[in-house]
């Protein structure tokens, strides 16, 4: 499925245990940053594609010189339906996503 996310592409999953998932998901799955708790997902949204750019601009880094704790706020929750938008390392409700992404038919 190909999306956009304000103006520019994104890569999203419909997170569902029977949803196809796409080759990032499933590696995320088997390196374990992303994993199933019952019927939500805990997804590490650091070591999805990252990068220490985007790791400090969320905080998800600590520092000598301070800034961010390290393992504060890693962690998302996904529920079946929700979107993992891996590009904009966010997860966003259905109504949410139909109202801010579009999506383009190939």
């Amino acid at each position: 499925m190909a999306v956009w996310y304000q103006g520019k592409p994104a890569q999203v999953w419909v997170i569902g245990k029977d949803s196809p998932q796409p080759d990032w998901v499933e590696q995320a799955f088997r390196q374990q940053y992303i994993c199933w708790m019952d019927n939500h997902i805990r997804v590490l949204m650091a070591g999805l594609q990252a990068s220490l750019a985007t790791n400090l601009k969320l905080g998800a880094t600590g520092s000598a010189a301070g800034g961010g704790f390290v393992g504060y706020g890693m962690y998302q929750l996904g529920y079946e339906g929700d979107v993992l938008d891996i590009t904009n390392h966010r997860i966003v409700s259905a109504k949410r996503f139909a109202k801010d992404y579009q999506v383009v038919e190939d």
